[in-house]
C-alpha cells in the first residue's frame, strides 16, 4: 500500500500520547473515588481490575489510528474488472505523405481525420498512436486520455521511408500490451511467441485504423504482416490518403511520383476482414467505433482506498462510545 500523503501518517505519533492522557485520568479519577471513601464508584467509573473497561476505550484509539491513515490518502493496487475496447491509429509519416494531391497534404489530412475520430470517442475505448515509415514506433500507448492522443498526433511530421508492415507489427504490440501489461512492450515487432491462428476478425475488441497512402517500399511484405494480424483475430481497417492520378515530389533533388495504392490498402483490409475508407468520408470512420464490442478485461490499477479505511475508522469510533457508554456510563 501506498499513500498519495505520507506526511499526514505523522499524527499517528499523537495517538500513544493520547492513550497515555487517558490512562491518567483515568487513574485520577480512580484515586479521587477512593478519596471520597468509595462513594459513587460504581457510578461510571470502572474498576481497574475491570478489564472489560478498556474495550470500549481501545475501539475508539483504534478508530482514530485508522481516521489517520485514511487522512494520508491510502493507495492499493487492485485488479479492476472493466469493458474495454482498444484502437490503434498507425499513422503513415513517410516522405510521400507531405504529397498536396490532397488537402492540405496527405499528413494533414490524415491527422485532421484522425482529430475528429478522437474527440467522438466513447469513455470505454482506449486509442494508442503508431508512426511508421521505413519502421514502426508507437508515439502514445492505448489511452482513455483523449488529450495525450491529440497531442501525439499533432507531433507527427514526414519522415523517410514507407514500411506499411512495420506499422501493422507495431500496432499489434501495442495491442498485446494493453491488454496484457504483463507482456512487456515492444516498438517494432509482432508479440512472441505467436499465439495459434483465429479466424480472422474475432477478436472484436480490437482494431487497427491504418491511415495510409499504401505505397510501400520496405520489407517486410505488408501482406504478410496483415496475415499476422488476421491471425490473432485483429481486424485492419484501411483509410486512403491521397489521389490515384498522383503527384509529383520533390526529394533531396529528386522527383518522385506518388500516388494513392487503393488496391494494397483494400488487400490489407479484407484479408483482415477489415474495411477500407476513403479519407473524405468522415461519418465513416466515426463509425469505426460501432465496430468495436468491448469485452471485459481485469487490469490492475492504483486506486484510492481513502472511503473504505475511512468509513472503517469512523465505525471503530462509533462502537468504542457505544461500549463505553454501556459499560462505563461515560464517553471514554
Amino acid at each position: 500500500m501506498s499513500f498519495a500523503w505520507p506526511i499526514g501518517l505523522l499524527l499517528l505519533a499523537l495517538i500513544p500520547l493520547g492513550a497515555a492522557a487517558y490512562v491518567e485520568i483515568g487513574r485520577r479519577r480512580v484515586r479521587a473515588v477512593e478519596a471520597a471513601g468509595g462513594l459513587g464508584r460504581t457510578g461510571g467509573v470502572a474498576s481497574a481490575a475491570d478489564r472489560r473497561g478498556i474495550v470500549g476505550p481501545a475501539f475508539v484509539l483504534a478508530g482514530f489510528a485508522i481516521v489517520v491513515v485514511a487522512l494520508a490518502r491510502p493507495q492499493a493496487v487492485l485488479s479492476v474488472p472493466r469493458l474495454e475496447g482498444t484502437v490503434v491509429l498507425a499513422f503513415d509519416v513517410s516522405r510521400s505523405m507531405a504529397a498536396t494531391d490532397f488537402s492540405p497534404s496527405r499528413i494533414e489530412a490524415a491527422k485532421a481525420a484522425a482529430r475528429s475520430f478522437v474527440e467522438n470517442a466513447p469513455a470505454t475505448v482506449q486509442i494508442g498512436v503508431v508512426a511508421f515509415s521505413d519502421s514502426g514506433v508507437s508515439v502514445q500507448v492505448p489511452t482513455s486520455d483523449s488529450a495525450a492522443v491529440a497531442a501525439a498526433i499533432d507531433r507527427l511530421t514526414p519522415q523517410r521511408g514507407t514500411s506499411v508492415a512495420g506499422g501493422i507489427e507495431a500496432s499489434l504490440a501495442a495491442i498485446e500490451a494493453a491488454e496484457n501489461p504483463s507482456a512487456g512492450y515492444y516498438s517494432n515487432r509482432s508479440p512472441d511467441p505467436s499465439p495459434s491462428p483465429v479466424p480472422p476478425g474475432s477478436h472484436a475488441s480490437a482494431l487497427v485504423v491504418l491511415l495510409s497512402d499504401g505505397e510501400n517500399n520496405e520489407r517486410p511484405d505488408p501482406r504478410q504482416a496483415a496475415q499476422d494480424a488476421a491471425n490473432r483475430g485483429i481486424r485492419v481497417d484501411t483509410v486512403g490518403l491521397g489521389t490515384t492520378a498522383g503527384t509529383t515530389l520533390d526529394i533531396d533533388g529528386f522527383s518522385v511520383f506518388t500516388q494513392l495504392d487503393e488496391a494494397a490498402l483494400r488487400t490489407i483490409a479484407e484479408t483482415t476482414a477489415g474495411t477500407y475508407h476513403d479519407a473524405t468520408d468522415a461519418a465513416a470512420l466515426t463509425g469505426i467505433y460501432d465496430q468495436v464490442a468491448n469485452a471485459l478485461v481485469v487490469k490492475p490499477e492504483t486506486t484510492e482506498v481513502t472511503a473504505p479505511v475511512a468509513g472503517l475508522g469512523l465505525a471503530a469510533l462509533v462502537i468504542g462510545g457505544l461500549v463505553s457508554l454501556l459499560r462505563l456510563g461515560r464517553i471514554p
